[in-house]
């Protein structure tokens, strides 16, 4: 996959990023880092991506620039981690949308560093077998991609399943050769002899925190605060997978960033009771997909399912549950199921901290109720209520690693046969993710037969009134979102025990294929 972008566009783009990497140092910051092994110092402004510090400064070109949006997967790299048990974690990521200077005190895997001489790793050696590479533009990525996952594999050996190929592939275009050899490469790694460098297993130069660079990586709340306090215009950064295409698709320059990353209380899990009584956990704003994943998983199974949707593994193992809610878009995935759940959020600014509803977040398009240099330090995530059903359904163009053209989360309780405490959100379906109030009230203390869900969606016309745009019509939009809740009175009769007729049938597709 190419770049459609102009030769203008390109020429100005080039110039913009020469004219930055050659700035006066103090637009810089070192970054401290192991790549393949070796120890690299490097000086970089605060908008490098981990793609240009490779290509531009590095000289490390095998890692390819294809879309620069962090969709096709050309640029996948592995970055690791030590953990509390000082074992190397790796993770695949983009790395035309990661940061550079986020690899401070990590170590970075390209796609230049796997082999040992004329020694292949599995991935290298399973591809060329199973011919999974033809014009080979794309092939470093997914090489990439099947590193951590052959990683994961020995780490932790576990049958690879389709679900688990395509969770972990499905963030890797390939328009020339087509999935099955690369599939069949996948299921091979295991018959290929691994000769394992021992620097895979070395753990990374000790991070510095850093105060005064441009580049800001506070380790505690109280850190963060106080460079909020100080540099509150700072954007902030984390997964970096909506914010870096202000970098890469509209040019944008930042001269300071403040990375939330490393800021302990912002990467906590902590089980709560809040003051309503309810159960819970207060995840950390800067807690990525990835991380929750094992908790929704146990708990939350239609927000887990929703998590396949939501990205590719890139995205996932990047992308955190406060940047998708800060970033206020209308068709962000994770914020109408979190309204459908009745979540809360826990806020932390100079001023101190507060709570609020999540509902009362959103205020218009993009405005959130955020304050000067507060940040989103938790959300609070419910246990499951026994009586409580949640459904989650996401319309879009592509099944995978796509965004929504509308998205429907559903949450209610029956009792006595009737419909109780019923929250219908929806994404892509106004300015900000929103419930559809009068939809509720239809259902609401309403047995679920045909009339009154035939209420609720003409009540869905005074909820909303959607836009046009590439993603769908507004009347698409309005059908869809009706239809929507056809799917769940459908639900809700095929799981009735005393409907006889339509009990195995099944309303939605599963988010895999097979």
């Amino acid at each position: 996959m190419v770049s459609f972008r102009t030769h203008e566009h390109e020429r100005f783009r080039a110039e913009t990023f020469t004219s930055t990497l050659h700035a006066n140092n103090r637009d810089k910051a070192m970054i401290d880092f192991l790549l393949n092994g070796q120890p690299r110092q490097c000086a970089a402004s605060p908008d490098t991506s981990v793609l240009e510090l490779l290509r531009d400064s590095l000289g490390q070109t095998g890692t390819k620039e294809g879309c620069a949006t962090g969709d096709c997967g050309a640029c996948t790299v592995a970055i690791g981690e030590t953990g509390p048990d000082g074992s190397v974690h790796y993770h695949s990521a983009n790395a035309c949308i990661t940061p550079a200077h986020q690899l401070q005190g990590r170590a970075l895997i390209t796609v230049e560093g796997l082999a040992q001489g004329d020694a292949l790793h599995p991935a290298q050696a399973a591809m060329v077998e199973c011919h999974g590479s033809q014009c080979g533009f794309c092939t470093p990525g997914i090489v990439m991609s099947l590193f951590t996952l052959h990683e994961e594999q020995q780490r932790a050996p576990a049958p690879l399943t389709q679900q688990r190929l395509e969770a972990a592939l499905g963030g890797n275009l390939c328009r020339c050769t087509g999935y099955r050899p690369i599939r069949d490469a996948a299921l091979s790694m295991g018959d290929h002899p691994e000769k394992r460098p021992m620097w895979l297993d070395a753990a990374a130069p000790e991070a510095r925190a850093t105060t005064e660079a441009p580049f800001v990586q506070p380790e505690s709340l109280t850190e963060l605060i106080d460079e909020r306090t100080r540099h509150p215009e700072a954007p902030i950064v984390a997964g970096g997978t909506d914010l870096w295409l202000e970098v890469t698709q509209r040019l944008e320059r930042f001269a300071r960033l403040v990375d939330v990353t490393r800021v302990a209380e912002l990467n906590a899990i902590e089980e709560t009771t809040l003051d309503d009584g309810r159960e819970g956990w207060w995840v950390g704003g800067a807690v990525t997909y990835a991380r929750l994943e094992p908790l929704l998983e146990e708990y939350h199974e239609a927000f887990a399912h929703l998590l396949h949707r939501l990205g590719s593994a890139q995205i996932r193992n990047r992308g955190t549950l406060g940047g998708n809610i800060a970033n206020a878009s209308p068709i962000g995935d994770t914020p109408p199921v979190l309204l459908a759940l009745g979540s809360r959020l826990w806020l932390a600014g100079p001023e101190g901290e507060r709570e609020m509803a999540l509902a009362d977040f959103f205020l218009d398009y993009k405005q959130t109720a955020l304050r000067e240099g507060e940040v989103i330090r938790a959300i609070f995530l419910p246990r499951p209520e026994t009586d409580r059903h949640l459904k989650v359904w996401k319309l879009s163009k592509r099944r995978e690693d796509d965004i929504s053209a509308v998205l429907g989360a559903f949450s209610w309780r029956q009792e006595d046969g009737v419909l109780r405490d019923v929250r219908l959100a929806f994404g892509g379906m106004a300015a900000t993710p929103k419930r559809a109030s009068a939809a509720e009230a239809a259902l609401e203390g309403q047995s679920p037969f045909p009339a009154a869900f035939q209420a609720a969606r003409l009540a869905l016309a005074q909820d909303f009134q959607p836009m046009s745009d590439v993603r769908g019509s507004a009347h698409y939009r309005q059908l869809s979102a009706a239809n929507l809740l056809e799917r769940m009175r459908l639900v809700l009769l095929r799981d009735n025990p005393m409907q006889e007729a339509n009990t195995d049938r099944e309303v939605m597709l599963h988010a895999y294929a097979h």
